[in-house]
């Protein structure tokens, strides 16, 4: 029997079916994706081999809802390439890790300005729009300069320097241009960390 804090058990089928073993019901991706928003902890297993396939279906999930025609994309092109082209890169290892901290410092910071929204209007009411509009500009603004931060640390990463080097200097650059990525990512890491505390 799983323990009280144990993540709940999916089992996917070989008919795509989703088996929450938690509940003994079937279920879809759009209910796990709101699991996921709950923060209900889940895994997903290959029914048949017991296999455990959590980051392909989160993965589905995603491709679901930047498809969803009555959604916004969350992910611009710009990313997306960049991103791509981090597969295969010396890179690589590095870029998860990144954005795993990237993204608790993001949501560290949403929270923080989430409750000075709520010290300085109240449990406004939705309907009330003229309360709303302020701290509504502050939300677009913090996530404007969060974004902002976001793709800048991201360029630093670009596996091919802007201009490109294919001069005779190359090779030879090669170590100065190693220890200069070194150094930015620790800068960043420092950055992430400090933002982390506050």
């Amino acid at each position: 029997m799983p323990g009280k804090d144990d993540p709940v058990v999916i089992k996917k089928y070989a008919n795509r079916r989703l088996y929450n073993t938690g509940t003994s019901t079937y279920v879809t991706l759009e209910d796990l994706a709101e699991m996921v928003k709950r923060d209900e902890d889940f895994v997903v297993q290959d029914a048949k081999t017991g296999d455990d396939i959590t980051h392909s279906v989160l993965t589905q999930i995603i491709f679901e809802l930047e498809n969803d025609k009555n959604g916004q994309n969350m992910l611009p092109i710009s990313f997306l390439r960049q991103l791509i082209s981090f597969y295969g890169d010396q890179m690589q290892m590095v870029v998860p890790s990144f954005l795993e901290q990237s993204m608790l410092a993001f949501a560290k910071e949403q929270e923080r300005l989430r409750e000075q929204m709520t010290q300085a209007f109240g449990k406004t009411p939705m309907g009330d729009m003229m309360q709303m509009n302020a701290p509504m500009k502050m939300v677009e603004e913090q996530t404007r300069r969060n974004i902002e931060m976001f793709q800048q640390a991201m360029r630093m990463f670009s596996p091919t320097p802007p201009g490109g080097s294919n001069g005779p200097r190359e090779e030879a650059g090669e170590a100065g241009d190693l220890k200069e990525l070194r150094e930015q990512v620790a800068a960043m890491q420092r950055k992430i960390d400090s933002m982390s505390k506050d």
